[in-house]
């Protein structure tokens, strides 16, 4: 089984120019957004990774280039392997091409992502809100969202917090 893994990651770092990178028995390859069709294509029929896990994202806000990491974990059934793809996208308004064409089931990984992280996929087939109300404004998961939250009541803040809630007198 090492064998086929290793012919796979050999064939997307030789076609794709991609960096590999093990840790704790889980391979990684870094390569760039522009090429997730075709390796994903490679990696299904001709290496048998049948089966996406799963698409997400990584937020390295304030960092620019790059902001955002894409990740797609594949699966093997048929030889029990799994791969990790990692992809780069640049700036506040990241886009890749949909996954949709290699794995049908891309589609709600991806709604998901554009929803919350607000990463477009082009080409995709219903890239709409599905989590979020559609009247919401912005991306709730990226790390400059402004955050929500009423402040922790403690012995020593109890009163300054009691004199700006809004509690109606006994």
């Amino acid at each position: 089984m090492e064998d086929f893994l290793e012919n796979a990651c050999a064939a997307i770092q030789e076609r794709f120019h991609a960096e590999r990178r093990d840790f704790r028995d889980e391979v990684t390859l870094f390569l760039s957004a522009e090429h997730n069709i075709e390796a994903l294509a490679v990696l299904k029929n001709e290496f048998q990774f049948e089966m996406l896990l799963d698409i997400t994202a990584v937020d390295y806000w304030p960092q620019e280039k790059p902001r955002f990491h894409i990740l797609y974990r594949l699966y093997s059934i048929s030889r029990n392997l799994r791969l990790l793809l990692r992809m780069p996208l640049d700036g506040n308004d990241p886009s890749i091409p949909t996954a949709e064409v290699v794995y049908k089931n891309a589609n709600w990984y991806e709604r998901e992502l554009w929803d919350l992280m607000g990463i477009r996929f082009e080409g995709h087939s219903d890239l709409r809100r599905i989590m979020m109300p559609e009247s919401w404004q912005g991306h709730p998961l990226r790390k400059d969202y402004p955050l929500g939250y009423e402040e922790v009541q403690f012995t020593f803040n109890a009163e300054e917090i009691g004199l700006r809630k809004n509690v109606p007198s006994r």
